[in-house]
């Protein structure tokens, strides 16, 4: 399946400075979002929306408050599903048309094993935080252990100064943890199969499941990541290999299906919000702020595409067929119908910002953002009823 958005924002005013400028802390009780359902309201299919995805051929939306929709005909109609929280749900992802997953604030992972009707609670950052600290004190002791072999006094100080990191970090998230509660969200989710998934998000926070979210473990240690960017968007491309876009102008890779990943420069300083595979061989496309894009096949060398737009884009999806979607800020819709190398751009007369697209077959897009779910053409046009 190819996918998807980046980091989506904890209000519309902040679809780009809050979450993605820089995370704010709650103003919140984290346990009370995780332990108080959704409520049932017929608004939610407009209410703030902040990723779509397929599962078989129905349609599922995440948002808000908690809130799930899905549609069986091609999101003309929205039906609410049973959600156990009300905490911002930010990433959805089914690898079939029954098992589907959704991420969100708090750490939280859902799990719906009904095509995305109900939901059930798995983890979230109550579970996560211990995993993390418990990471750097590992970190932590082995940088002891090497500044006690060693002699040389530079390789000292270095190690010195990476044990230190690990400390702040450690300390850091204690403090959020006494003040706020587990609070960092994640922001997407992609898996392979039933039992095998990633969950990415803020501070670098990356999880593996490889029993279908029966448990959830930090594989912080497994990714070039040391100042802890935040981890936007994850998707695999044609080929096999796993990307994730980050802030800050970097890509990580995955050539070995998730056990290590290494750190990419595409060449744009700016944050990535997504991945997307184009369904060429290898070929993948990452997107951000100011309407970047940038393209490579295999991700050691990338070039700059035309947008066509300076708006930030922020979710992308891509068909069988060539034809690649992306959505952005304010009205900004852009289309491919040739893998990715030419797009035309649009601003929506609503001037609206978007979170997340999908290319419904034979209907045009479903665009999922701050009023909820609307129905365009393929080039994100109102359509003509």
């Amino acid at each position: 399946m190819f996918k998807k958005p980046g980091k989506r924002s904890l209000a519309v005013a902040s679809l780009c400075i809050g979450l993605w400028g820089g995370l704010s802390s709650p103003a919140y009780a984290v346990g009370d979002v995780l332990e108080i359902p959704a409520l049932e309201t017929d608004l939610a299919a407009s209410s703030l929306l902040l990723d779509i995805t397929r599962a078989g051929d129905r349609l599922v939306a995440v948002g808000e408050r908690g809130h799930i929709v899905y549609s069986d005909n091609g999101g003309d109609s929205w039906t609410q599903a049973s959600v156990p929280v009300s905490t911002t749900l930010t990433g959805v992802d089914f690898p079939t048309a029954d098992e589907g997953w959704a991420v969100g604030h708090s750490g939280v992972i859902l799990h719906s094993s009904d095509g995305g009707e109900s939901w059930e609670h798995q983890f979230d950052g109550r579970d996560g935080v211990p995993q993390v600290v418990d990471y750097y004190d590992q970190k932590i002791a082995e940088m002891e252990e090497r500044i006690e072999e060693t002699d040389d006094q530079d390789k000292v100080a270095d190690l010195e100064w990476e044990m230190d990191d690990f400390v702040f970090n450690k300390e850091d998230l204690q403090a959020d943890l006494k003040e706020f509660g587990p609070w960092h969200p994640l922001l997407d989710v992609w898996f392979e199969n039933e039992d095998h998934g990633f969950a990415v998000g803020a501070y670098g926070n990356i999880y593996r499941t490889k029993d279908g979210g029966e448990t959830w473990k930090t594989r912080m240690g497994s990714i070039e990541n040391p100042n802890r960017f935040h981890l936007n968007g994850i998707t695999r491309v044609e080929g096999g290999d796993l990307y994730i876009a980050g802030e800050s102008g970097f890509v990580f890779r995955s050539t070995d299906n998730g056990q290590s990943w290494e750190q990419l420069e595409p060449g744009y300083p700016g944050s990535f919000f997504g991945v997307v595979g184009t369904g060429d061989e290898d070929e993948v496309l990452a997107y951000g702020l100011r309407g970047n894009i940038y393209r490579s096949v295999g991700g050691d060398e990338w070039e700059s595409v035309d947008s066509g737009t300076d708006n930030t884009l922020n979710s992308a999806h891509a068909n069988d067929n060539g034809e690649i979607a992306m959505v952005g800020n304010s009205g900004s819709v852009v289309y491919s119908d040739d893998g990715g190398e030419n797009f035309s751009s649009i601003i929506r007369p609503s001037r609206l910002s978007y979170v997340g697209v999908m290319l419904v077959p034979g209907e045009g897009l479903v665009l999922v953002g701050e009023k909820g779910a609307i129905r365009t053409d393929r080039q994100g046009r109102d359509l003509l009823l």
